[in-house]
């Protein structure tokens, strides 16, 4: 007996038997491509948030994006940039670096979408504010002129630490934010325009990174020390950490 003599012989149930088998494999595939969001793709948050001046509380990352992390969302082919490791580097304890401010906003999206939580970038006042407990003190400035900041730091600031370290390789704040001392200077949402007015955020040419000093980066650079760095000293690696404005 062949597959064919098992068939239905009436010709309706037949297209029934057809029809049925078709939709069973729409569903499927409709189930592989459109999963629900995955709780085991939150990020580690710190113990406890941070409190602002004007009362809001910002739930921060633990520490900064890893680069198995990332290359989660690349393998989700959300992320464009695949990242590697050296030989000594463990991909779970190593901070992404080497990322452009597009990079990092493909990270965002993807990962609002992948865990269902609402993440983003910080500003440079969220960001300055978890920091200033472990960052070292500030020299009195060169300049009084409030748009010459930067110049204040770039000739008094000392040497940042260089080399990549495995993440809690330097300070953790009281909150329990580690490395926001380390090498790796980390993105923010705000927008440097310089001397323009009303900018389109859309169009923004550069972005406020934080670290050891204030630095500002054009948005489509991954290695300031080869692509510029538009405002201040260039930090020594660019990375990532989010924070939420909700509870996780």
């Amino acid at each position: 007996m062949t597959a064919v003599d098992t068939l239905p012989r009436n010709p309706g149930t037949t297209l029934r038997f057809v029809a049925l088998g078709l939709l069973a494999a729409v569903i499927a595939g409709v189930a592989l491509t459109q999963r629900g969001p995955d709780p085991a793709l939150l990020p580690v948050m710190a113990d406890q948030p941070v409190v602002l001046a004007d009362g809001h509380v910002l739930y921060v990352q633990r520490y900064e994006v890893t680069i198995a992390e990332w290359n989660t969302c690349v393998a989700q082919r959300a992320c464009t940039l695949a990242l590697r490791v050296r030989q000594n580097q463990d991909p779970a304890t190593t901070p992404a670096t080497g990322l452009s401010y597009v990079d990092v906003q493909e990270y965002v999206v993807w990962m609002n979408k992948a865990s269902g939580h609402s993440f983003r970038l910080p500003s440079l006042v969220e960001w300055n504010t978890m920091a200033a407990s472990v960052l070292p003190e500030k020299t009195a400035p060169l300049f009084t002129d409030p748009s010459l900041t930067w110049a204040s730091a770039y000739l008094t600031g000392g040497l940042p630490p260089r080399a990549l370290k495995p993440q809690g390789s330097f300070s953790t704040s009281a909150q329990g934010i580690a490395d926001l001392d380390g090498s790796v200077w980390e993105w923010t949402q705000d927008c440097y325009a310089g001397s323009a007015e009303d900018t389109d955020p859309a169009r923004c040419p550069a972005y406020f990174a934080g670290g050891e000093h204030v630095s500002v980066i054009p948005y489509l650079v991954r290695d300031p020390a080869r692509g510029g760095c538009a405002v201040g000293a260039p930090p020594a690696h660019l990375g990532m950490r989010l924070v939420t404005d909700d509870a996780i």
